[in-house]
């Protein structure tokens, strides 16, 4: 009886769990159930998916077939004993133009003089160094310009000028060593003064020289007697060939001054005697002609020496700043390196009162053949000088020499005149460069900071073909001629 009691008291448990939550149980359990068959044939179909698509890309496979890494075997199968290896393809720009039509430098715009074709780009190329400052391209409008002999860089410097001279530009070149200037200042109007020991001109070195409008009479005469002062000292120096001491600047200083109480206009012979022989009331003790001794000695080849004959009178010629064009011809002085430099120290001085005349307009100066000009410091300083006030002066300066190492001729290594030359190349942000010889290529690549391409370039350059660096953007140009240009340019009459 307790058995049975007890089972059935079990089977009266179980009834009542049946109830409203067993219920709840069962239904809960049968929804996992079928979510767990719906979970678990999406697998299948899944897995049965990915099997098929396994065995229908290899049947693809099976029914495609590929070459061997090698090639077909056999006579005709254009096998190689070697790997194919196929070479890079170069060409020149003009073909590649096709495939790239729309690469290729702008240029430095339309506004400025023509100079020719840029090789790269096929278009015009046109400079103007005002223009180019007035946009921001460069800061300094100087220009460096080098090539060997027959490159045609003096072409294109004379091209550069004449063109520009419609334009309201005036050209000063004030020294000629060879007188390639004179058919051309003559041609646009211009003028060109020649000198020579056996020819009639004279130039007097203490002429006031031109006056810019609106200076004060006060100032005028203090200008024009700094201006006489520095250049007695000037051409003492490139005579002695040495700086001058402090003693020898007094004695030019008084015999200046009492020559200017006797004329109105002196001449160098006036000074000259003075300091040989000063009034006893400048030099009551006698030893201020012994302290210009050497410097009147060095001044009287000017009037009574081997380098006499055009300093010693008035001057017959006039520096006319209003003219398009004027140039100094120094081919008959050109063996004679003392007399070259004197003239061009005289004709320097003139050209400095001219140029800073603030209403003189926008006015190119010339310097060719600078190799020879700048061997003498007295003439550098006053290039140097002229380079960095160019903004100021509202001019540009152009040097022309045969190549980049000639900077490096100038005074010995770390001198004050190996400096001044390095400064003029670094006041200049416009350098071309013509056909340079092999030897050369190492030097002017390190001095303009040229790439491989550009170096490489240089020995295979053309006549009239030079290379352009414009502070940082380069240009292939190949200069054009009109036909009248190259007559009076070319400078090949006694070669033919």
């Amino acid at each position: 009886m307790t058995g049975r009691h007890a089972s059935d008291q079990g089977r009266l448990h179980t009834s009542v769990l049946v109830g409203p939550e067993g219920e709840h149980r069962a239904q809960r359990r049968a929804r996992r159930e079928a979510a767990a068959r719906l979970h678990a044939e999406a697998r299948s179909a899944q897995a049965a998916s990915a099997r098929a698509e396994r065995e229908a890309q290899r049947e693809e496979r099976r029914a495609t077939s590929y070459l061997p890494r090698a090639g077909e075997a056999g006579a005709a199968s254009l096998r190689t004993p070697g790997r194919f290896r196929l070479p890079r393809h170069q060409d020149t720009s003009a073909t590649l133009a096709g495939h790239y039509p729309f690469l290729a430098e702008g240029g430095l715009g339309s506004a400025g003089t023509f100079v020719g074709q840029d090789l790269y780009s096929g278009g015009s190329f046109v400079y103007d160094p005002w223009e180019l400052y007035r946009q921001g391209v460069i800061t300094a409008p100087n220009m460096i310009l080098a090539g060997i002999v027959g490159s045609g860089k003096s072409s294109l410097a004379k091209a550069l000028y004449t063109r520009g001279l419609p334009f309201g530009r005036r050209v000063y070149v004030p020294g000629d060593p060879k007188g390639e200037h004179t058919s051309v200042a003559r041609a646009v109007g211009g003028r060109a003064i020649l000198l020579g020991p056996s020819l009639p001109a004279r130039l007097n070195p203490l002429d006031a020289g031109y006056r810019a409008a609106g200076i004060a009479d006060e100032d005028w005469k203090a200008q024009v007697a700094a201006r006489r002062r520095d250049l007695i000292g000037a051409l003492s120096e490139t005579v002695l060939d040495r700086r001058l001491s402090p003693v020898e600047h007094t004695a030019i200083d008084v015999a200046l001054a009492d020559a200017v109480r006797s004329a109105e206009v002196p001449i160098l012979p006036m000074v000259v005697e003075r300091i040989l022989e000063p009034s006893p009331d400048d030099d009551p003790d006698g030893r201020l002609a012994e302290d210009g001794r050497m410097v009147g000695h060095a001044l009287r080849r000017l009037v009574a020496g081997d380098l006499s004959g055009m300093f010693d009178g008035p001057s017959t010629e006039t520096f006319d700043p209003t003219l398009p064009m004027l140039s100094l011809d120094l081919s008959r002085v050109a063996e004679n390196s003392a007399l070259l430099a004197v003239l061009m120290t005289c004709s320097s001085a003139w050209m400095e009162a001219a140029l800073q005349d603030p209403n003189g307009g926008r006015r190119l100066v010339v310097y060719d053949e600078a190799w020879r000009l700048m061997s003498y410091p007295s003439l550098l300083a006053r290039m140097d000088a002229q380079w960095r006030l160019a903004r100021h002066f509202g001019i540009s300066n152009q040097l022309i020499f045969h190549k980049l190492t000639d900077l490096e001729n100038v005074g010995d290594s770390g001198s004050r005149m190996r400096a001044l030359a390095s400064s003029l190349l670094a006041n200049a942000e416009v350098r071309v460069v013509y056909r340079q010889a092999s030897d050369q290529l190492g030097a002017t690549s390190e001095t303009l900071g040229l790439t491989g391409t550009e170096r490489s370039l240089l020995p295979t350059l053309g006549i009239g073909q030079g290379l352009w660096k414009i502070k940082d953007r380069s240009f292939v140009v190949q200069h054009q001629l009109h036909p009248a240009e190259f007559e009076l340019f070319d400078t090949r009459g006694r070669m033919l």
